[in-house]
């Protein structure tokens, strides 16, 4: 199976909003889709899924057009999509039937994925779980929890709870393309860990992901290949590796128990950021930063860390299209 997307390219009225954008994915794994806001990167999204009119460009999958009838997609949206006022249970089983899920596998789906993401008690009243053991209420008791406890509605839920529940709908028919777009968005650090770790699974499945995000150590924690757009055009696309190994170990982090500024200054680095002997520096590269570790040593100046490192994807990030947005 394969991904080609090519020269897709969406205008309104005078204003570009995706010039051009073109990428292939040969095999299973995590595209990312970077860009400041209003980038392009959901109306991208959205023409790859037909959900918006292109104006120019292809999307292919296996080499045919990329169409829900020949391709099962998963799509999980950067807006709240879910009805508020129904039921939560009735929306899941909707869109599953849209998938073409028959309804008794559809709800058992849906029970493991409520239980994975800890959502169960927003789908499953307390009376229904005491049912399977009649053995330990009373009936009267199990009707007065069926009054007290219903599943809740869409509008009942916060911004994160809602973030599982679409992320359910993404996953019910099982996907083989999965397009998440700002996934982690609006969720605290333990459900952000219950996200990622889905995430791992479905990348060790063997599925094609495409992920559009603003938090840029998640891009790199998962993603291979990247597109950075800036105002409606490619602006950097490749290997998150090669592209990283291009710029060189330039970055190095250094704390000292003394004031180490001239040292930096002397040989001609750039302090990025300084608190309490401790320094973001950029360097032209190893030799000047081991001419930076050689003065201070032979100075007996105790040095306790020194890591020099390729540039972050948040810097890459940043200097691409930073300058543009007066940053």
């Amino acid at each position: 199976m394969s991904l080609t997307v090519s020269h897709l390219h969406k205008t309104y009225g005078e204003k570009t909003v995706v010039e051009d954008l073109s990428f292939e994915m040969k095999e299973p794994g995590v595209y990312a889709l970077l860009g400041t806001n209003g980038a392009g990167k959901t109306t991208s999204i959205r023409m790859m899924l037909g959900m918006l009119a292109k104006d120019g460009g292809e999307v292919l999958w296996n080499g045919g057009p990329l169409q829900t009838e020949t391709c099962n997609v998963g799509y999980l949206a950067e807006e709240r999509g879910l009805y508020p006022k129904y039921s939560l249970m009735d929306q899941l089983l909707y869109f599953a039937r849209l998938r073409g899920v028959p309804q008794a596998e559809a709800k058992e789906r849906i029970r493991y994925w409520a239980k994975r993401l800890e959502a169960e008690e927003y789908l499953y009243a307390d009376a229904a779980r005491a049912a399977e053991n009649p053995e330990e209420e009373s009936s009267k008791k199990r009707r007065k929890k069926a009054r007290a406890f219903r599943p809740k509605l869409a509008d009942q839920l916060s911004k994160g709870n809602q973030q599982k529940i679409q992320f359910m709908i993404a996953l019910i028919s099982d996907p083989e393309l999965l397009i998440l777009d700002e996934p982690l968005s609006g969720l605290d650090p333990v459900n952000t860990d219950l996200f990622k770790g889905i995430i791992r699974d479905e990348i060790s499945k063997g599925k094609y992901l495409i992920m559009s995000s603003h938090q840029m150590a998640t891009v790199e924690e998962f993603c291979s290949d990247i597109t950075i757009l800036d105002r409606s055009r490619t602006v950097l696309q490749g290997n998150l590796n090669e592209i990283k190994k291009s710029y060189g170990r330039i970055n190095l982090h250094l704390k000292t128990e003394k004031d180490a500024a001239p040292y930096i200054q002397a040989c001609g680095a750039q302090i990025l950021t300084e608190k309490e002997c401790e320094y973001q520096i950029r360097v032209s590269g190893e030799d000047q930063a081991n001419q930076l570790l050689g003065a201070l040593i032979a100075d007996g100046v105790p040095v306790i860390t020194f890591d020099l490192r390729e540039p972050s994807l948040h810097e890459i990030f940043v200097e691409k299209v930073g300058d543009r947005h007066g940053k």
